[in-house]
């Protein structure tokens, strides 16, 4: 039996370690963030006020049964500034409900007002939305290809905010900042929000400006036609098509050129089940990148090894659920482990680099926060509520997560499932009679219920004991699994 006991210490203390030191990989990145306020950017740009300098843009639409977003997509793609004459628009529609019929009428109309436009179909979904961007590359008329998924609305001058850095040759994409439409909708919107904010500045930021790698977010950014080919276009082995094809692009020195302070809004998820699907793929596909790719950087023979470390562990992202599940899950026995072997508690402290990778976030996460929202003793009090629920959270979804994280790892092929859409950004727009939500209830729902309820045990293991030690993590434990089960039931209509 104490075998087993120093095999649970071992997996315990591991993860905490795996989690502690990505902690210090991000704080680091906090650190290149603020250090990069004080750069200049000097970079080339394009002169739009020569007529000659300005390129032919193609954008690209990738669509699948998006009936409640579409218009005001294609709406909002038809607004935007930049001389017809130099701008092709390819709505790349895999759709196979009627919203086809509507898309047609909306592009017929904007066609007539001038604009070249094109209703590209395909009769099967081979690649899914990668399968449908290579297809479009194909007989792409532009230079550079804009890519925004259905959900987003970019602002009328984001081309001309964009497009210029393309000047320098080595240039092979440019990235903007995602905004976000409903933010404010609910707890769940606010989290994300909160996450993401957090991505696309300490992080994107703090890689950009060092010159270590990025990764192109799938939609509000702009690609260089010949990276793409030169990097060996788009694939679809993996589920996160945009951060594979990153890394090849930067593995062939293309830099990648990230702008902060251009925000393009989208709509966030609003109900559980569609935040489910999105963190599935994303979390599988970043476990794939990592199974693809993480040989490829290891053994560069012209990568630096910050940028080296720093890839892996940006490629390792996902793979922190499987690390923060294994600590949750190990936690209860190691309260009981502790509480019997009395010569084994010196090796307990290990806790204490768990907490300080807490502290770390804390800290990183108030610097986006502040930057987002401004400083001040309540903004201050706002954050410290929001930060812990977010974490709380985000330990709910650890289950979920890990389940991806593990069949991307491990090579099980799945289909890209993509996100309802619900073109919701007020507290007065309703989503129940969304035809796109599925009413099912799948296994691992029912398994953080039965989580939610180990957790509470924990916490009364921990006033069994008078050990309060993990009372404070079971407690966010129980509350982010909690959250995370009543939510995904309440989706039943």
């Amino acid at each position: 039996m104490e075998l087993l006991s120093y095999i649970i210490l071992f997996l315990y203390s591991f993860a905490i370690l795996l989690v502690f030191f990505y902690g210090l990989a991000q704080f680091n990145l906090l650190i290149n963030y603020l250090r990069s306020k004080k750069q200049t950017d000097n970079s080339e740009k394009f002169n739009f006020e020569n007529p000659s300098e300005i390129p032919l843009v193609t954008i690209q639409l990738p669509i699948y049964n998006e009936k409640y977003v579409v218009e005001r997509l294609l709406t909002t793609i038809a607004k935007l500034d930049y001389p017809k004459e130099k701008l092709e628009i390819q709505v790349l529609d895999d759709s196979t409900d009627d919203s086809v019929i509507e898309t047609k009428k909306i592009i017929d109309a904007i066609h007539k007002s001038g604009l070249d436009i094109k209703h590209i179909t395909r009769t099967n979904r081979v690649g899914f939305k990668a399968g449908a961007l290579k297809e479009g590359l194909e007989i792409a008329k532009g230079e550079f290809i804009v890519i925004f998924d259905a959900d987003f609305v970019p602002q009328t001058d984001w081309l001309y905010q964009t497009i210029p850095y393309f000047k320098e040759a080595s240039v092979g994409v440019v990235q903007t900042r995602w905004g976000h439409l409903n933010r404010n909708y609910s707890i769940l919107t606010k989290i994300q929000a909160f996450a993401l904010d957090a991505h696309f500045t300490l992080e994107q930021v703090g890689r950009n400006s060092q010159s270590h790698f990025i990764n192109f977010n799938g939609t509000a950014g702009a690609w260089r036609k010949e990276c793409i080919i030169d990097a060996g276009n788009w694939e679809s082995d993996t589920l996160t098509e945009d951060l594979d094809l990153s890394y090849r692009a930067q593995m062939k020195n293309w830099k990648f050129k990230y702008l902060e302070n251009v925000e393009t809004p989208a709509e966030l998820p609003v109900i559980i089940s569609a935040a489910r699907s999105q963190q599935f793929r994303w979390n599988k596909g970043g476990a794939e990148n990592f199974r693809k790719m993480n040989w490829r950087v290891i053994t560069s023979t012209t990568m630096p090894l910050k940028t080296k470390i720093h890839g892996v562990l940006h490629l390792l992202n996902s793979s922190m659920f499987l690390a923060i599940f294994t600590m949750a899950v190990l936690s209860i026995p190691i309260l009981f482990i502790k509480n019997t072997y009395t010569h084994l508690a010196v090796y307990f402290d290990i806790l204490i680099f768990f907490v300080i990778t807490s502290v770390l976030f804390f800290i990183s996460y108030w610097v986006t926060f502040k930057k987002m929202h401004g400083g001040g003793f309540k903004n201050f009090i706002k954050y410290i509520s929001l930060f812990f629920t977010f974490y709380a959270i985000a330990m709910g979804f650890s289950f979920h997560n890990t389940i991806a994280v593990l069949e991307g790892l491990l090579g099980k092929k799945s289909e890209f499932v993509r996100t309802p859409k619900f073109n919701i950004e007020a507290l007065k727009d309703k989503w129940k009679q969304n035809v796109y939500i599925s009413n099912k209830i799948s296994k691992n729902v029912i398994m953080e219920g039965v989580l939610m309820l180990y957790f509470f045990f924990g916490m009364l293991s921990g006033i069994h004991f008078n050990d309060f030690g993990l009372f404070p993590f079971h407690l966010m434990l129980f509350f982010g699994f909690g959250f995370v089960f009543v939510k995904s039931i309440n989706v039943i209509r």
